[in-house]
C-alpha cells in the first residue's frame, strides 16, 4: 500500500498539495513515483509562471515513460525545487519531503474542490486497482 500522509490533499492525477502560510507545496504521490519507476529527469516551470488547477506544469521522465505533472490548485509559481535538476531520484526516494516540485502562491484561500483527503485518496487507489 502506498504511503499517504494525512497532512495534505491529493488529486486523482496523483499529485499532492500541502497548504500552509498562503502557499501550496506540490509534488508527486508515492503511488505515482512507484508507477513511474526510477525518475531520471524532471522538467519544472519558471518562477512567476501561473497555472489554473488541472493544467500541466511540467513533466517527469522515468526509465519507463514521460508523464506530465498537473497543478492541483490555481496559483503562481514562487519557488521550484532546484535540487531535482541534479538529483531527480529525490522524487522516488522522498516524494513527500525532499522530492517536492513547486511552491505556489494562491490568490486568497486555495480552492481545493476536487481534491481528496488521505483516506479518500487511499480509497480511490484501492478502487482504481480493483
Amino acid at each position: 500500500m502506498a504511503n499517504t500522509p494525512d497532512d495534505r490533499l491529493y488529486s486523482k492525477d496523483h499529485e499532492w498539495a500541502q497548504i500552509g502560510g498562503g502557499q501550496v507545496r506540490v509534488g508527486l504521490t508515492d503511488h505515482a513515483q512507484k508507477q513511474l519507476g526510477d525518475v531520471v529527469f524532471v522538467e519544472l516551470p519558471a518562477v512567476g509562471d501561473r497555472f489554473e488547477a488541472g493544467e500541466p506544469f511540467g513533466s517527469v521522465e522515468s526509465v519507463k515513460a514521460v508523464s506530465e505533472v498537473y497543478v492541483p490548485v490555481t496559483g503562481e509559481v514562487v519557488e521550484v525545487n532546484g535540487d531535482l535538476n541534479d538529483s531527480p531520484e529525490l522524487v522516488n526516494d522522498d516524494p513527500y519531503g525532499e522530492g517536492w516540485m513547486i511552491r505556489l502562491r494562491t490568490d486568497g484561500p486555495a480552492n481545493t474542490d476536487g481534491l481528496l483527503g488521505a483516506d479518500e485518496y487511499a480509497e480511490y487507489l484501492k478502487a482504481e486497482s480493483d
